[in-house]
């Protein structure tokens, strides 16, 4: 193991800003302070005072259940770096300014010597009309708990409706985010969660063009079409979305569904401020950052998480964009910021995914850890736990990982 760089004093020059408290940003945060040992200033500017368990999001039910007036996927930042000299500033990220080390925050500009741009990414349009206004999306909690408002007035409104008609809810992508969602729905008690009589929706998932759980193994993959199958989501394979209007979603054939609530989950993009860079891009305006996260010509710049594209060395393809690559990353850009600050030599990250689970309803999951294939309620345990770890060591003060 190399050895660290030396730690410099701390003096009143400009700090270390880190945009965004979601999984990179944090964890970039406390790592920074920890191998400092708090002599570097750190910055942590986000818009909210929690950090969101973005992985937990497709938990639809459990914010039906509590009322979108609670919160349960957050953890304080204030309980999160309270033993840390990591300082949070308030504020929605506006334009940042490469060459005058500065960025513009709704509450006034911060300058910096060193930067950490980890705002993650938003959800991908693709220029379909009506897409972001009739649909929802749960990449935020904002979104979350808009959905949860949603479906909690079509369950209650499905014991009026004529027959046996049930509510529809269409889930607009076939990812893993999309297939997560859809299981969810179709697998929760809504009689129990709204009113006696409540009708179960009929769950259509439209995956588009691209393969249902594109990159997954192909074990997984037929995992989790049977167990979609049992849970009675619909798959809808091979069409685009043309159209999105209130109650009527329009495919590339022509074909029109109807529906009571409709999500978008048909893929991510950097978020405006981010693509707006003068600085190279990637796919859907990701940075393109050199292998040790830094941004190409701007040392002491780095982007980390979602936001940043970078190739594993070892397989030639994008990094995923996911949690646990996320926080792998965001420990090596921590160590390289540390050491860009201090004079110290950089390290090239390299990607080991430890395992992927995809929750497949109450109960069931399937995925692989260390290439060995899990499935069913074993998965769905192992998923549980490691997120739950994940909370309880966020709350300590830690930075742990995810599978």
């Amino acid at each position: 193991m190399a050895a660290e760089p030396p730690v410099t004093a701390r003096t009143e020059e400009l700090p270390l800003i880190v945009l965004g408290a979601g999984y990179a940003g944090l964890t970039v945060a406390q790592e920074v302070d920890r191998r400092a040992r708090g002599k570097i200033p750190v910055v942590l500017v986000d818009r909210s005072p929690v950090h969101v368990l973005r992985t937990e999001l497709y938990e639809i039910g459990k914010l039906v259940a509590t009322g979108t007036d609670t919160e349960p996927w957050t953890i304080p930042l204030a309980k999160v770096l309270d033993r840390t000299s990591v300082t949070v500033r308030p504020g929605s990220v506006q334009s940042i300014d490469l060459g005058d080390h500065s960025v513009s925050l709704d509450t006034g500009v911060v300058h910096f010597r060193s930067l950490a741009i980890c705002l993650g990414n938003v959800a991908a349009y693709y220029g379909v009309p009506g897409a972001a206004e009739y649909t929802h999306q749960v990449y935020r909690l904002s979104g979350a708990k808009k959905l949860a408002e949603t479906l909690r007035g079509v369950e209650l409104a499905s014991v009026k409706l004529p027959g046996e008609r049930r509510p529809r809810v269409l889930i607009v992508g076939g990812g893993s985010t999309g297939t997560e969602l859809a299981a969810e729905i179709a697998t929760t008690d809504w009689p129990s969660l709204s009113v006696p009589g409540a009708r179960r929706p009929d769950v259509f998932q439209l995956t588009g063009s691209l393969p249902f759980l594109a990159g997954f193994a192909p074990g997984l993959i037929d995992r989790a079409r049977k167990t979609l199958a049992r849970a009675g989501v619909t798959l809808v394979h091979g069409l685009n979305v043309t159209r999105v209007d209130p109650g009527r979603l329009t495919l590339e054939d022509g074909s029109v569904f109807a529906f009571d609530a409709a999500v978008w989950c048909a893929g991510l993009e950097a978020p405006p401020i981010v693509r707006q860079l003068p600085v190279p891009h990637g796919r859907a305006g990701r940075v393109a950052v050199e292998p040790t996260l830094e941004v190409s010509g701007h040392p002491g710049v780095f982007a980390v998480g979602d936001v940043a594209e970078l190739k594993d060395a070892s397989t030639g393809q994008p990094v995923p964009a996911t949690a646990q690559a996320a926080l792998a990353e965001a420990r090596v850009a921590a160590k390289n910021l540390v050491a860009r600050w201090n004079g110290g030599s950089l390290e090239s990250f390299e990607y080991h995914e430890r395992g992927v689970v995809v929750a497949l309803g109450i109960g069931q999951a399937a995925g692989a850890v260390r290439r060995v294939p899990i499935w069913g309620s074993p998965a769905a345990v192992l998923k549980r736990v490691v997120q739950s770890d994940y909370s309880h060591a966020t709350e300590r003060g830690e930075s742990p990982n995810l599978i």
